[in-house]
C-alpha cells in the first residue's frame, strides 16, 4: 500500500497527544473526586461504576481519528479491477499448415474451438473482432457484441497458403484505429500486405498503405501499452514467409500503445503438411512472437495441444475480464472511521447516558 497525499500523515502524531491527555483528564477528575465526602458522590464521579467499560468509546474515537488521518493521506494499492478496454482482436493464423493433425482433430478446429470458448467468458459490452491472415490479413469480422455472428466468422475459416504475421498485426491495427493509415514498409500496398480489408467484414474493398509523406497524419509514439481501449490477441503456428516485417509490425502497434499478446501454437519440432499439392514443416517462430509481445507490453504464450491452448485462451480472458492497477482506498478507511465513531458514540449513550 502506497499514500498519495504522504505528508498528511504527520498528522498522526496528535493521536499520542490525544492519549496523554485523556489520561491527565482522567487523573485530574479522580483528584476532584477526591474532595467530596459523600461516598456517593465519588462514585457518581467516578463514572457510575461502570469501569474499564467507561474508557472504551472514548478509545474507539481515537481509533477513528486514526484511521480517518490513514484516509486523508489518500491510501492506494494494487488492485484487481474490471478492465477498460472496449474491445478485443482476435487475429489467428489459417495457412495451410493449420491442418496438421498433431492436435485433435486438428490445429484449425482446436484453434476455433478455443476462440469461441474465450469469447463465451468475455463481458457482454465487451466487442470482439476477428482476423483472418495467410499470405494476407482480412477483416472477417468487425468488432460486435454479437456472439453468435463471432462464432460463425470463425467457423467458417477457410484455410490459404503462406504466412503474414505481420499483416495480421497491422490487420488489426487498421480495425482499432479505422482512420488512420499504417505504413510499415515503403511502396507497399494494403492489398499486397493484407489482403481485403472492408469495414462490413468481407473481402473487398483494398486500404492503401502507400500514401504520400504529405497526406499522412504524423502521429507521436505513445507509451507501450498505454492504450487502455482495445487489445490484439495473435495465433499463429508457423513463421512469417511473406508480407512485412512482422517486428516491424510490432513496432507499429508499440508505437499506438496497443497491446499484442501472442500465442504460439503447434507441437515441438513442428510437423510436414501437405498443403495444395506442396509440402511445408510449420514451426513456431517464438523469438519472433516474443519479440512482439515484448515491444508492446504484453505476453508471449506457447501452446502445444489442444488442452494448451483452451488454458492459454482460459488466462487471457481472465486478463482481458480484469486488470490489476493502483488505486485509491481511501473510501473504505473513511467508512471505517465513521463506523467507529457511530459504534463509540452508540457504546457511551448505552453506558454513559451521553455522548463523551
Amino acid at each position: 500500500m502506497t499514500f498519495l497525499w504522504m505528508d498528511m500523515l504527520w498528522l498522526l502524531l496528535v493521536i499520542p497527544l490525544l492519549v496523554l491527555a485523556y489520561v491527565w483528564l482522567q487523573r485530574r477528575k479522580k483528584r476532584v473526586s477526591l474532595r467530596y465526602a459523600n461516598l456517593a458522590l465519588v462514585k457518581q464521579a467516578m463514572g457510575r461504576g461502570i469501569g474499564w467499560r467507561r474508557h472504551v468509546p472514548p478509545l474507539l474515537l481515537l481509533a477513528a481519528l486514526t484511521v480517518l488521518i490513514i484516509a486523508i493521506a489518500r491510501p492506494a494499492a494494487v488492485l484487481t479491477l474490471a478492465s477498460s478496454r472496449a474491445t478485443v482482436i482476435l487475429a489467428m493464423d489459417v495457412s495451410g499448415s493449420m491442418r496438421a493433425e498433431d492436435m485433435e482433430p486438428n490445429r484449425l478446429a482446436a484453434a476455433q474451438e478455443a476462440a469461441k470458448s474465450f469469447i463465451a467468458k468475455q463481458p457482454a459490452d465487451v466487442q470482439i473482432g476477428i482476423v483472418a491472415f495467410a499470405s494476407a490479413a482480412m477483416l472477417v469480422q468487425q468488432p460486435t457484441l454479437d456472439r453468435e455472428m463471432l462464432r460463425a466468422a470463425i467457423d467458417g475459416f477457410d484455410l490459404r497458403r503462406g504466412t503474414a504475421v505481420g499483416a495480421g498485426v497491422i490487420a488489426a491495427l487498421a480495425t482499432i484505429f479505422p482512420d488512420e493509415e499504417f505504413d510499415v514498409e515503403p511502396q507497399m500496398r494494403w492489398d499486397q500486405i493484407g489482403g481485403a480489408l472492408s469495414r462490413n467484414g468481407g473481402f473487398g474493398d483494398t486500404r492503401s498503405l502507400d500514401a504520400p509523406a504529405a497526406e499522412q497524419t504524423l502521429r507521436e509514439p505513445v507509451e507501450p501499452g498505454s492504450y487502455e481501449n482495445a487489445i490484439v490477441i495473435l495465433l499463429t503456428d508457423g513463421a512469417t514467409t511473406t508480407g512485412p516485417d512482422p517486428i516491424a509490425a510490432g513496432r507499429l502497434a508499440a508505437d499506438y500503445g496497443v497491446r499484442v499478446y501472442t500465442v504460439g501454437f503447434g507441437s515441438p519440432g513442428g510437423q510436414v503438411v501437405e498443403f495444395a499439392g506442396r509440402y511445408m514443416r510449420a514451426e513456431l517462430d517464438a523469438p519472433t512472437l516474443q519479440t512482439i509481445a515484448d515491444l508492446t507490453a504484453a505476453e508471449y504464450f506457447e501452446a502445444q495441444s489442444a488442452e494448451d491452448l483452451e488454458q492459454v485462451y482460459g488466462t487471457l480472458a481472465t486478463e482481458v475480464i480484469a486488470e490489476k492497477r493502483l488505486t485509491e482506498i481511501a473510501f473504505i478507511f473513511a467508512g471505517v472511521g465513521a463506523l467507529l465513531t457511530i459504534i463509540a458514540a452508540a457504546l457511551s449513550t448505552l453506558w454513559l447516558g451521553r455522548i463523551a
